[in-house]
């Protein structure tokens, strides 16, 4: 082995102690060698000399070594640069951290005072006036943050007199006490972290703040954060009625902001607001707002229909600059959202400080986190895209669905009568906006030019389904709720022709293939191709089968979350897939409706259920009940899911297009609520690591006890009794056990942890992963030799290998196991694998 250390580029040392000195020339050559070929293969390096004049006088040996010193200097360079950014974060969270602390210890002295009023006036009963300053503490926790005012005057002196209050009230909440804040669940402080995010505790109407550090220069942030359309997927429009300059060369911007409504169960909201931004003393930057509610003399807008006039108060973002570059953020979103308007089932939507910390505040660190991201891997993405323009397809599916999912007329959608049953809305849109770009020009045997757009919409209360959970499924399992048909008669109305794709596949559920185009830097978001095999037709014969493409959203799939909605959004895309291409948006959104309930374990769900879906769904029919395989929280949680769906049609068919998406809404409904049953948890106390049917327990008995019975050892250690032992000792066991059905294409049908991990797939998606896919070439020449003996003789072995993940991912294994696994009457069940030592490549 030869010896050798990390010299600089113009010397080696050998391992007979010999140090080489290269001249700058050799040096030159050396480096734009390495740049095209940082390891060069033995026969590379002979060839380089030959090249390469100036490199004759030096041996392959030396070369080799110098290679090794390259790249070990580079790594060197790269992990120095790592470690800078690392400290440099650290640095920056500390200052954070130390901020945070001596604000809390002003917030704990303030509230020691507090204490002892509260105190004197407690004691001091015979007085026959009150100290109305404390009844505010005792009622509210604190004093009253907006206290009722007379109209103010709206002129200029009098809105600039509103703005520089404002800022001192926002400024007392971003860095000061005027709100008590409470840690955000779930949100850990580190240098990989969002950052400090905290709700409030017992303030008028709810409020949420979060300080962060972002790699963006400050009026790169305020150019971002004032263009709140384009990172609040909530909000509707942005209007500036009015800008006012102020001497100290800030603005005052008049606004009327509309929210969408999340729901079809709930109405939008819309807000007068005041913008004043600024900058401070010491150079921060500082944009506040408020509403503008009780004012005269000045712009009014009086209440539009469909619309709930709510109320921000002191709410804005402090930009301070950071040493070593980038920003250091302070949010604060303060609102009182009128919950008394909306059914009292979803009054914990507009009453929960973690629901607007998740929808809102967190919303624009996750914007600028990611755009800063992009800076600094400037270049196109997957697909060729940049990642603004796939931010803008994300954005514009969003958009559509909301729009969808509101039906507001001013966009003119219009209500058509319901066939006696009110559970599924249907609205209409024949407006040249909605349709344009859909009338696409078509082939012989293309459908009709479609004029008109339908909506079919309903909303479903679910109890005990993790809205993460059921949105995986929703994404990987179509087949189970979609009807082909009409996703294919959709589709025709905004397709050319056959679509070509060429991307790496993440997975492949059930005949759908997911092609990856971008994720957030959290993971939070993700945008891809669905493709549909056979799906749709080809437009030279309207018969032949061809393959249908979706551009799909998916995001919410973080089952950690408190409080966040999960939402998947998808919508036909034509052959070209422009960046304006036209989409016509339909999906689910699922909204936990107890954000405000902590959980009182670690794990109150997971996506890898004990069971497949399959089985569980006939387990459920048969009176069984499938639970979690780890322990949940007693107690109900209850999500709303809202669904739109949107179809382009010709209008002369509008009544019998209607009837189809009524149905198809309906057959939906039906599915997901038959889903929803399997996946719901067991509730009850003391659940533990139960699959929740008889099966479950018989198979793991099986496979332990044909493994000894052909290997004549204990597949398990010895140390319990009883099928609850033999299954849970089986699901936790470190090597990869699977389950293979005895067809002629063997699908997988069973998976300990291990297993699931090392296909990275859930169990409720297993049964859609054939073995066939799995296995690289030379595995299945070598299972298919060996097939023959594993059903005569019981078992085999199986030398190392490769093999794929469901999404695509080598994995490497030192040896597998494959033996026959019999049931009680001695006939063969399925066919197991251990994988012994496999690890990611």
């Amino acid at each position: 082995m030869m010896s050798m250390s990390c010299k600089d580029g113009n010397g080696a040392m050998m391992d007979n102690g010999k140090y080489v000195r290269y001249t700058p020339e050799q040096v030159e050559a050396l480096e734009r060698l390495y740049h095209e070929c940082p390891k060069p293969s033995s026969l590379r390096r002979q060839q380089l000399i030959r090249e390469c004049p100036i490199l004759s006088n030096i041996e392959p040996k030396q070369i080799k070594v110098w290679f090794q010193n390259r790249r070990c200097r580079e790594k060197q360079r790269k992990e120095a640069s790592r470690l800078q950014t690392v400290n440099r974060k650290l640095s920056a969270m500390n200052k954070l951290l130390m901020e945070e602390n001596d604000r809390l210890q002003k917030q704990v002295s303030h509230l020691v005072y507090e204490n002892g009023c509260f105190r004197q006036h407690t004691q001091n009963t015979t007085l026959a006036t009150k100290d109305t300053s404390c009844e505010s503490v005792v009622t509210n926790g604190q004093h009253r943050l907006t206290p009722k005012h007379p109209p103010r005057d709206a002129s200029p002196a009098g809105l600039l007199s509103i703005a520089e209050e404002t800022l001192t009230e926002f400024l007392s909440k971003a860095t000061g006490t005027a709100i008590e804040w409470v840690q955000m669940p779930g949100m850990k402080p580190g240098p990989d972290s969002i950052g400090i995010v905290a709700i409030s505790h017992g303030c008028t109407g709810v409020a949420a703040r979060a300080c962060g550090l972002v790699a963006l220069e400050p009026s790169r942030v305020v150019e971002i954060l004032k263009d709140r359309p384009s990172w609040y997927r909530d909000c509707r429009a942005v209007d500036t009625l009015n800008v006012l300059p102020t001497a100290n060369g800030g603005t005052i911007e008049l606004l009327y902001m509309q929210l969408y409504a999340p729901t079809t169960l709930a109405t939008a909201r819309d807000f007068l607001l005041l913008r004043y931004t600024s900058v401070t003393e010491d150079g921060s930057l500082v944009i506040c707002e408020r509403s503008l509610n009780n004012t005269q003399n000045g712009p009014s807008i009086p209440s539009v229909p469909n619309f709930v006039r709510a109320e921000m108060l002191a709410s804005g973002y402090l930009i301070r600059p950071c040493e070593g570059g980038g920003s250091i953020i302070h949010i604060v979103d303060h609102m009182n959202l009128e919950a008394w308007s909306v059914p009292e089932v979803l009054r914990p939507l507009y009453e929960s400080s973690t629901v607007l910390a998740q929808k809102t505040t967190m919303m624009a660190l996750r914007q600028l986190r990611q755009i800063s991201l992009e800076v600094s891997q400037s270049g196109a993405s997957n697909w060729g895209r940049r990642p603004a323009a796939l931010r803008a397809l994300s954005q514009r599916l969003s958009r559509g669905f909301n729009e969808a999912l509101n039906g507001f007329t001013d966009e003119g959608w219009s209500l058509i009568a319901n066939d006696g049953v009110d559970d599924v809305t249907i609205q209409v849109n024949s407006s040249p906006e909605k349709l344009m770009g859909l009338n696409l020009p078509f082939a012989n045997r293309y459908p009709p030019v479609t004029n008109s757009v339908l909506c079919a919409k309903a909303s479903m209360l679910l109890q005990n389904v993790p809205p993460a959970l059921l949105l995986r499924f929703l994404r990987e399992h179509r087949s189970e709720w979609a009807d082909n048909n009409f996703d294919a008669y959709s589709a025709a109305s905004v397709k050319l022709g056959p679509c070509s794709f060429a991307g790496s596949r993440i997975g492949n559920f059930g005949g759908q293939v997911i092609l990856p185009l971008a994720h957030t830097i959290e993971h939070e978001e993700v945008l891809e191709v669905i493709k549909m095999e056979g799906i749709g037709h080809c437009p030279e014969d309207a018969l032949m089968p061809r393959d249908m493409f979706l551009l799909q959203l998916c995001n919410g799939m973080d089952e950690n979350a408190v409080g966040m909605s999960a939402e998947l959004i998808f919508a036909p895309i034509d052959a070209s897939f422009a960046d304006d291409a036209p989409l016509l948006p339909s999906g689910f959104r699922i909204i936990p409706l107890d954000p405000i309930k902590l959980q009182t374990t670690q794990d109150t769900s997971t996506p890898n259920r004990t069971l497949d879906l399959a089985s569980a769904l006939e387990i459920r029919g048969s009176g069984s009940k499938i639970s979690n395989d780890r322990n949940i929280a007693s107690g109900n949680s209850r999500s709303l899911m809202t669904m739109a769906f949107e179809f382009a049609f010709e209008s002369h068919m509008q009544e019998n297009v209607a009837a189809i998406a009524r149905q198809y809404v309906r057959g939906i409904i039906s599915s997901v609520q038959r889903v929803a049953s399997a996946l719901s948890p067991n509730t009850g106390p003391n659940v533990g690591l139960q699959f929740g049917a008889p099966e479950a327990h018989v198979l793991a008995r099986w496979i332990c006890r044909s493994y000894s019975c052909y290997l004549g050892v204990e597949l398990l250690k010895c140390g319990g009794e009883g099928s609850e032992y033999i299954l849970k000792s089986l699901w936790n066991h470190p090597d990869a056990i699977m389950c293979c059905s005895l067809k002629a294409m063997p699908v997988f049908t069973f998976a300990n942890q291990a297993g699931l991990d090392m296909l990275e797939t859930t169990l409720v998606a297993l049964q859609d992963i054939s073995l066939e896919k799995v296995l690289d070439e030379h595995g299945r020449k070598g299972l298919f030799a060996e097939f023959a003996q594993i059903m005569q003789q019981g078992f085999a072995c199986l030398q190392g290998g490769v093999c794929s993940s469901s999404m695509g991912r080598p994995v490497s294994y030192e040896r597998a196991v494959a033996w026959k696994v019999l049931n009680e009457e001695e006939n063969a069940h399925c066919i197991c694998f251990r994988f012994i030592n496999w690890s990611f490549i």
